[in-house]
């Protein structure tokens, strides 16, 4: 097959995106960033002064995942919780703007929409704030949420199903496996980003896509600088691990500039190298694998193909600052260069 074929068939399974319906469950975060210069230091204290010049509000999370899905072309519905306060209203607004139904999504008074708060200057991140409340979702919000999510499955709403934890309390292990055993029975995929400091220990999911960090934390084992070789050995001894426990189809663990591993059940396992040229910024990166690997997969995408354009897609956002969407557009330009 030539590059050219090969292009035109990841840019045919990059047009049917626009078919799939997919939905997040998860940590909902507002991403703030504060710009500015920072070119003396305080009188205070020793630390630099930052003189604001812009402030931008992103969807981070779950959300940002929610936000790689539409500006790729799928249509998303979200389900979470956030607080009943003015950064509520704030993500609500980003949503619509990306299109995303957000009828899955529950205001509670009793907690504050997760914000994460990044202090930028030149380009460079001197500090970030965390505005969260972590515990558990009260009973009544978590049978709410359940409810809704099984009206979308028993109305098969949607063609594949995310869970994005990032241990904000809106997921647990209990909530997990009760919706992974209702899409099993409606035959819909799951896949889920994992946190490693809060495992949501489920099995029989479609897909896994944490980092190589995450990936060693989940498989309990210590993670060193190795050569190539040694490197993939010990990939192998966590993926045989996160995969004895979690089973899933498909396990892609993204390793920064070495690209990212697959490791599929009785196949063999395939390295892609990166596809970026420059990196700037990793946040986000990894919301944009899972959701540009599941619809291509979902597109009819073979694995190999699948992880093919999710690298692309990681290429590309890696070279922004900031938690970032890829766009069809963008995805191929990638693909032709």
């Amino acid at each position: 097959m030539t590059s050219i074929q090969k292009s035109d068939i990841l840019k045919k399974t990059i047009d049917a995106f626009k078919n799939i319906r997919v939905a997040v469950i998860g940590d909902l975060i507002l991403d703030v960033y504060l710009w500015g210069d920072a070119s003396r230091i305080s009188q205070e204290a020793p630390v630099p002064v930052l003189r604001v010049n812009k402030r931008t509000e992103r969807l981070g999370g779950a959300a940002n995942v929610l936000c790689n899905l539409s500006t790729l072309g799928a249509k998303t519905l979200a389900y979470g919780v956030v607080g009943d306060d003015e950064n509520a209203q704030r993500m609500e607004a980003l949503l619509d703007s990306f299109g995303i139904v957000r009828d899955g999504i529950i205001r509670d008074p009793s907690r504050i929409t997760t914000e994460k708060q990044r202090v930028i200057a030149s380009s460079q991140q001197l500090l970030r704030i965390d505005h969260e409340i972590t515990e558990p979702l009260s009973e009544k919000s978590k049978k709410i949420l359940l409810e809704k999510v099984k009206k979308g499955i028993d109305n098969r709403d949607f063609d594949a199903l995310l869970f994005e934890d990032y241990a904000k309390g809106v997921l647990d292990t209990k909530t997990a496996e009760q919706i992974t055993k209702l899409a099993e029975q409606a035959g819909i995929p799951v896949g889920i980003d994992p946190h490693p400091g809060h495992p949501i220990e489920i099995s029989g999911i479609t897909l896994m896509t944490p980092n190589r960090s995450e990936a060693f934390g989940l498989a309990g084992i210590y993670q060193n600088k190795t050569d190539n070789e040694d490197e993939l050995e010990q990939l192998n001894q966590v993926a045989h691990k996160i995969q004895k426990k979690w089973n899933p189809q498909y396990l892609l663990i993204t390793l920064g500039s070495k690209g990212m591993a697959l490791f599929e059940k009785g196949e063999t396992p395939l390295l892609i190298p990166t596809r970026a040229r420059e990196v700037f910024d990793v946040s986000g990166a990894g919301d944009t694998v899972i959701a540009t690997f599941t619809l291509a997969l979902l597109a009819g995408a073979t694995p190999a193909e699948a992880v093919d354009i999710a690298n692309h897609a990681a290429g590309v956002v890696v070279g922004k600052v900031g938690t970032v969407s890829v766009t069809k557009e963008e995805l191929f330009q990638s693909i032709k260069a």
